[in-house]
């Protein structure tokens, strides 16, 4: 089912769902279950699965010279959305990436979902690989998630890169794309990031979820400015549990978001990291519920890997 159908089914009620991470190379896919067993009582309608491009590292050979090799330290996305689909019967949203993909690939990526009964995909650019300043598109690939929206809504009207193609399959893929409440950090202004999130939607993107925040006004304010420039499609907050005092750095850094004073001086005064968990549950509750309270559809949880401190949430939430 459609996430757009799901919310419209729920008829108002705020829905639970959350995002995983596929395992390490070498790792069981036990290690997925095990995270998502518990979360399950919370009766997720979707469960989205990260995609992890390739990455580069440089071996020294015997002469001294180096050796390119490309690793993919987190694959099987498909796949594990597959399991998901088969093991607890509910719907498993694949991240597609322009990042490490042509357009040929990402058509045949898409080919293999629509034939895995997938109807959901997540329509994102990807960051640049760790070996590049800005991220670069491959040769053949897509520079923007606009234009892989609009390649995704094509094959959803029956038109291939091979337009001598006759009796096309169309697909029906509900597209899911990223949004900012901070703004995207390649972003030169708020505003433009909004035209360029508004472009998403002009070419097919169905429903926004956002970054992490931690603060509801930074969210109440990103949806008030995308409504004044007539994007109606759902906008569902993104939401994670801080959970180690590292954390305090590095979610700035990485996500590029704010942390509140209030939250930050909490976490300061804490002795370990087991009263940063707590603090960053609450923190969490707090959040939810005053979100739940505005009416949003659903409310998506970032796991990283991890489901005890977003049990400990919903437990108090759902």
């Amino acid at each position: 089912m459609k996430v757009t159908e799901h919310i419209k089914k729920a008829n108002g009620k705020t829905m639970f769902s959350f995002e995983i991470l596929p395992p390490l190379k070498g790792e069981h896919i036990d290690s997925i279950f095990n995270n998502i067993d518990p979360l399950m009582e919370f009766k997720p309608p979707f469960i989205d699965v990260t995609y992890h491009r390739e990455e580069y590292v440089y071996k020294e050979l015997e002469n001294g010279l180096l050796k390119k090799q490309v690793v993919k330290k987190r694959p099987g996305t498909v796949g594990i959305c597959a399991a998901i689909q088969n093991k607890y019967g509910v719907d498993a949203i694949p991240h597609i990436l322009c990042g490490g993909f042509t357009k040929e690939d990402t058509e045949n990526f898409l080919i293999d979902l629509d034939f895995l009964g997938i109807d959901n995909v997540m329509a994102l650019r990807g960051d640049p690989v760790k070996s590049e300043a800005y991220f670069t598109p491959e040769k053949e690939g897509h520079a923007y998630a606009s234009e892989l929206v609009s390649q995704i809504s094509a094959l959803n009207n029956g038109n291939y890169l091979e337009e001598e193609l006759q009796n096309t399959s169309a697909t029906n893929f509900c597209i899911g794309v990223a949004g900012y409440p901070e703004k995207h950090i390649e972003a030169p202004s708020f505003d433009s990031d909004i035209h360029f999130l508004k472009k998403k939607i002009k070419e097919g993107a169905d429903y926004i979820v956002t970054q992490m925040f931690f603060d509801n006004t930074k969210y109440f304010e990103f949806v008030d400015k995308c409504r004044k420039e007539n994007i109606t499609v759902p906008i569902i907050p993104g939401l994670k549990p801080i959970a180690t005092k590292k954390q305090l750095n590095l979610i700035p850094y990485r996500f590029k978001v704010d942390l509140p004073d209030d939250l930050i001086m909490s976490i300061v005064k804490c002795k370990d990291n087991k009263e940063v968990r707590e603090v960053g549950i609450e923190w969490c509750i707090a959040q939810s519920k005053e979100l739940i309270k505005q009416g949003v559809p659903l409310l998506h949880y970032y796991s990283m890997g991890k489901s005890d401190n977003i049990k400990a949430v919903a437990s108090n939430v759902f």
